[in-house]
């Protein structure tokens, strides 16, 4: 299936990093927003196709193929999801027949899969025998990002397993399909909290909750502009966790440290790894201090403490 986000020129970088965490491969940008620039620069411009000259400059188009094995409308509503919480304008198109098709066609290729030391991430249609000390985490992510097949999201269950050693309070930002808060809140994690700006994420990461036989509390609001959910969430986390883009995290720089009890566990993941040290440097300006980073596939996720 190809999906194209249209988005504002200036807005198109990103765009395009959103749109990379959804797939391993790489994307196809359209952007003619320097055309006149290069073609000025050039001697010779006869070879442009006219078509091309005409085309619209002022917006930009973000190009990726989801294959098969993978649900389109997952990175459909992560990618709505994350352009909207940076506050970008844009469209998603595709073939709406072919979503239909592959919505139910995916599910063949999702089996289970451990990671770290002792977790399974298991669909509610497969079976998996467990061995003594594993953490099975029963996930169904329908249109929601989180299936634990994803780097970023790899990265940060297994920063999570490390983190949590029984009771500590979480609160999971962004949490798509729930997979974080409900593998912390298996790991033994007392109190957790969850937030996605999306209402069907919320919705699927409820039912993921309940299919696990978990207790976690989840609120559809952008703490970044809500005062009322600022409020409600509360503080004095034992530990944050964050798989989303470098902007948001920079964004909610403030809102970890204020949201985290002394000595807390801070963790981000969805950090392309041209970003690293852009995204680290304003957590630790801020007074985190870095405890680890792990990178796999481009991307970056990293442990800090308040």
């Amino acid at each position: 299936t190809d999906i194209c986000v249209k988005v504002k020129s200036g807005d198109c970088e990103t765009a395009a990093a959103v749109a990379n965490m959804t797939v391993p491969y790489g994307i196809y940008i359209e952007d003619y927003s320097d055309m006149e620039s290069v073609l000025s620069a050039s001697p010779r411009v006869d070879y442009i196709d006219e078509a091309l000259l005409s085309m619209d400059k002022s917006f930009a188009r973000v190009h990726i193929y989801i294959p098969a094995d993978q649900s389109p409308n997952e990175a459909i509503s992560f990618i709505r999801a994350r352009l909207e919480a940076c506050g970008i304008s844009h469209e998603i198109e595709t073939d709406r027949a072919l979503e239909s098709v592959f919505m139910n066609e995916w599910k063949k290729y999702y089996k289970p899969e451990r990671i770290g030391k002792g977790m399974i991430i298991c669909p509610s249609w497969e079976s998996f025998d467990e061995k003594e000390g594993d953490t099975v985490i029963t996930l169904d992510p329908e249109t929601a990002f989180g299936t634990g097949k994803h780097e970023t999201t790899r990265l940060c269950l297994e920063l999570i397993e490390k983190s949590i050693t029984g009771g500590e309070r979480l609160l999971d930002m962004g949490t798509g399909s729930g997979i974080l808060a409900i593998a912390a809140k298996k790991l033994g994690a007392g109190e957790v909290t969850a937030v996605d700006i999306e209402e069907n994420s919320v919705k699927i990461a409820a039912e993921n909750a309940a299919k696990n036989e978990t207790e976690i509390t989840v609120f559809c609001e952008d703490i970044l502009v809500s005062d009322k959910l600022y409020e409600t969430v509360g503080g004095e986390y034992d530990v944050i966790s964050a798989n989303i883009v470098s902007d948001v995290i920079i964004a909610m720089g403030d809102m970890f440290l204020n949201k985290l009890k002394s000595g807390g566990t801070l963790i981000v993941s969805g950090i392309i790894d041209s970003r690293r040290d852009e995204v680290l440097s304003a957590l630790t300006e801020r007074g985190f201090s870095l405890c680890e980073a792990m990178e796999d596939g481009g991307w970056v996720a990293a442990r800090l403490r308040k």
